[in-house]
């Protein structure tokens, strides 16, 4: 069966570049949502743990639940209250999802500060935290999140600077309303990589960690080397005749005799169709014709191929970004730790 790798040298790489922007492995909080982006819930954050990172993000209570014991915090995106544990922080992105949380619940206030997609208004502010107050929350950070920390666009000077005005009334609701003093954040991985200094209490790391950052601004990401590599085993060779076809729609026609070979990789498990017909591996082996749902065929008679191990260097060719490359890898591929 097709299989993964994770590379253990290079996540601990990535982390460790990381951790000098943040100035400590504390700010780090790291990105597991949608399977690790493809990596593998349980096996990257065992990894995490043994590196020493405290602090973990998901998006659901049930992501949540699987790693519970392996991280001091973990804030849930997207999700309310179903099995809560003493860990677990819930986000807040409406007003009216304020009432869905029972009292005591552990909660961050998300604030659109531009990117007009989730979080309560900067002017409802004041209207969430009385809302918070007199439902009992727990809330302990106000946070935002960038649109266009990885491109050249104004909205992301804007986005900084409405989230600093959003610091300075928070902080001030904080103390009138007797709250604990509260974190705040606003870095993705563009973000900090895009800033001199972390100066926030936490950066919420996912790409970066996994090696597949890309922007136009910074060159340390070029540091950074990619965790995640797919192979494929061969489940059966030929020699195609000249004008012999390969795969559905005969879209591939020899022009001279071949060997081809069938491997055990498919779009079902997220080797993305779109690639039939034009791809070729990091080791410059060439597909041969459309990529079916479990099989595809490459001009090769290895025994395993090597389909890809930089998902920034896959992604241009599938017309997409690494972050569908690898969160389209399908949870029933084993993935192996590699040191």
């Amino acid at each position: 069966m097709a299989y993964i790798t994770l590379n253990k040298k290079h996540f601990f790489n990535n982390l460790d570049i990381i951790a000098t922007l943040t100035k400590t492995k504390d700010k780090i909080a790291l990105v597991l949502k949608d399977n690790a982006y493809g990596h593998g819930l349980l096996e990257i954050s065992s990894m995490a743990k043994e590196y020493g990172i405290t602090k973990a993000v998901v998006q659901l209570e049930s992501e949540a639940v699987k790693i519970k014991d392996l991280f001091e915090y973990i804030l849930i995106l997207a999700d309310t209250p179903k099995d809560p544990q003493e860990n677990f922080c819930y986000t807040i992105n409406s007003l009216k999802a304020i009432k869905t949380f029972p009292a005591d619940t552990r909660v961050e206030l998300k604030v659109n500060t531009g990117m007009n997609r989730n979080g309560i208004e900067m002017a409802e502010l004041q209207a969430a935290f009385e809302m918070i107050e007199m439902q009992g929350l727990q809330l302990e950070a106000v946070f935002t999140h960038h649109g266009c920390a990885d491109e050249v666009h104004p909205l992301y000077e804007i986005q900084k600077h409405n989230f600093s005005i959003i610091k300075l009334n928070a902080t001030t609701l904080a103390e009138q309303k007797g709250f604990a003093p509260l974190r705040f954040h606003s870095c993705n991985s563009a973000a900090l990589f895009r800033e001199d200094t972390c100066i926030e209490d936490m950066a919420r790391v996912g790409i970066a960690a996994y090696g597949c950052l890309k922007t136009p601004f910074s060159s340390k990401e070029d540091m950074l080397q990619p965790v995640l590599a797919l192979y494929a085993h061969k489940i059966s060779s030929r020699y195609l005749p000249v004008e012999g076809y390969v795969g559905y729609g005969a879209t591939f026609k020899a022009v001279q005799e071949l060997m081809v070979s069938t491997y055990d990789i498919g779009y079902g498990d997220g080797f993305l169709r779109i690639l039939s017909n034009n791809y070729t591996t990091p080791d410059g082996i060439k597909i041969a014709g459309r990529i079916s749902m479990d099989n595809s065929s490459f001009l090769s008679k290895e025994d395993q191929v090597c389909i890809f191990n930089d998902a920034r260097e896959i992604a241009p060719k599938a017309k997409t970004i690494s972050y569908e490359i690898l969160t389209s890898l399908k949870p029933h591929l084993q993935r192996k730790i590699v040191e």
